[in-house]
């Protein structure tokens, strides 16, 4: 980090490349800025610099209404809708749809349900819970490949709520069950074995 002076002769400048990088505390009035924000630069003595919005708020200051910190480059606020989505996709990654429903989900990430779906459609042109399937399958598929666990075992494991719709999903996706796909897999490794001998 580059030493007080150097920060603080960049926020009277107001330059833009720290823009995200710095942002800029006022202890005499408790708010935190940009320090690119058009408000009259205070004091030295006045102020605090910070790496990040979430430890400026941690140290008690508020927002800027004027230059709204929280949305500097950088912030997650900035990447806009996709910074929601991407925040879906980490939940749904970690089972949050395997037995909870999209407005469970959309609840936790601060938005309504068709608005998360809207912004589903737009970024992945797919729905919430059309990723959440796909991310079921993939994992059965990894788990059918790899190991020798039993079908209703890989189904529990992947996320389905059973058996049965783990099978009419491969079969929607593959054309046939995963018994099928797991038949295969065996025999490819029984004659990867047999060329070895």
């Amino acid at each position: 980090m580059l030493d007080f002076a150097a920060q603080y002769a960049a926020f009277q400048r107001r330059d833009p490349a720290w823009d995200g990088i710095v942002f800029v505390a006022v202890k005499t009035t408790g708010v935190y800025c940009r320090p690119v924000c058009r408000a009259r630069t205070p004091l030295a003595r006045n102020v605090a610099f910070y790496g990040s919005a979430a430890s400026a708020e941690r140290a008690g200051f508020r927002p800027c209404l004027r230059c709204r910190p929280e949305a500097a480059p950088f912030c997650p606020a900035w990447k806009g809708t996709r910074t929601t989505v991407e925040r879906a996709l980490v939940l749904i990654e970690q089972g949050a749809l395997d037995r909870g429903h999209v407005d469970a989900l959309a609840e936790r990430l601060g938005v309504g349900a068709r608005h998360l779906s809207r912004l589903f459609a737009e970024h992945l042109d797919a729905s919430p819970l059309q990723v959440a399937l796909s991310l079921r399958v993939q994992r059965a598929k990894r788990l059918i490949d790899g190991s020798d666990l039993p079908i209703d075992l890989v189904a529990k494991r992947a996320g389905f709520s059973s058996t049965r719709r783990m099978s009419a999903a491969f079969t929607r996706l593959y054309g046939r069950p995963p018994s099928a796909m797991r038949r295969k897999t065996k025999l490819t490794r029984a004659n990867s074995h047999g060329d070895r001998q």
